[in-house]
């Protein structure tokens, strides 16, 4: 896949502990992010949509569907977090 000039994006709700946990491993990671509220329901849809998940937090890193918080943290246990990151975004 190509590399993306886009950032990383997260979609969350208010009042969610995994989209807490997720934002806390990009933190960690100095990895800026942009965060998108689907706490809307026309959002939440429009997520839905786009990822094929209801659920959030949903992370990608340009173009490419990282997955939920899970997905996340195993890509940092494994240590290919960083091979990601430069894979998808500039």
């Amino acid at each position: 896949m190509n590399k993306s000039t886009s950032s990383i994006k997260i979609y969350t709700t208010k009042v969610c502990p995994y989209c807490v946990r997720a934002k806390a491993i990009l933190k960690r990671n100095s990895l800026p992010f942009e965060e998108i509220d689907v706490s809307d329901s026309d959002a939440a849809i429009a997520l839905a949509q786009k990822s094929g998940r209801k659920t959030v937090p949903q992370i990608y890193f340009g173009d490419y569907h990282v997955g939920g918080c899970d997905d996340l943290a195993a890509l940092e246990q494994s240590g290919k977090l960083p091979e990601i990151v430069k894979q998808y975004i500039k």
